[in-house]
C-alpha cells in the first residue's frame, strides 16, 4: 500500500513546479503549451518521448477514475473540481490560465484533504491505496 506521505510529496512537488512557472512555454518550442502532469518532473516519462514507463506505476493513477486508467494519458482524466472538469476537458474548452488555476486549487484542496486524512488516521498509511513502486517520480536533474 502506498503511504499518504508519498502521495503528499508528489502533490507538493507538483504544486511547487506549477507555482514556479514550470508550465510556461518551452524556449525551444514556444508555439507549444506544456502538458499538465506529462511535462512535469513528477511524470515517470518526463523528458522521455518514447514513454518507456507504464502509467500504471505512477502515484497519480490512484486519483484517476477506474474507467480512464487504460487511456493513453490517464492523468488527463483526474477530476479537478466538483463539476468533474479534468485536465482533458480544460484542454478542450478552457484556457491555459483556467487550467492552471483549476490545477492549483485541486492540488491545494487534495493536499489539505490528505493531510487531514493522515492526521485522523494517526498514521502515515491510508487504507485502499494500491501499492506503488518505490520510484514514483523523478526530481529535476535525476537520471532514470
Amino acid at each position: 500500500m502506498a503511504e499518504i506521505g508519498e502521495i503528499l510529496e508528489l502533490l507538493r512537488f507538483e504544486l511547487k513546479f506549477l507555482e514556479d512557472g514550470g508550465y510556461g512555454r518551452f524556449p525551444s518550442a514556444p508555439w507549444r503549451a506544456r502538458f499538465i502532469f506529462e511535462d512535469s518532473p513528477t511524470c515517470l516519462n518526463f523528458a522521455e518521448p518514447q514513454r518507456l514507463h507504464n502509467c500504471e506505476d505512477c502515484v497519480l493513477m490512484q486519483l484517476v477514475p477506474a474507467e480512464h486508467r487504460r487511456e493513453t494519458y490517464p492523468c488527463r482524466h483526474i477530476s479537478l473540481n466538483e463539476d468533474k472538469q479534468t485536465v482533458d476537458s480544460f484542454y478542450r474548452s478552457g484556457t491555459q490560465k483556467e487550467l492552471e488555476d483549476g490545477l492549483r486549487k485541486w492540488l491545494l484542496t487534495t493536499i489539505d484533504r490528505l493531510e487531514q486524512d493522515r492526521t485522523k488516521a494517526g498514521q502515515a498509511r491510508a487504507g485502499g491505496w494500491p501499492p506503488l513502486p518505490r520510484r514514483h517520480f523523478r526530481s529535476p536533474g535525476s537520471v532514470a
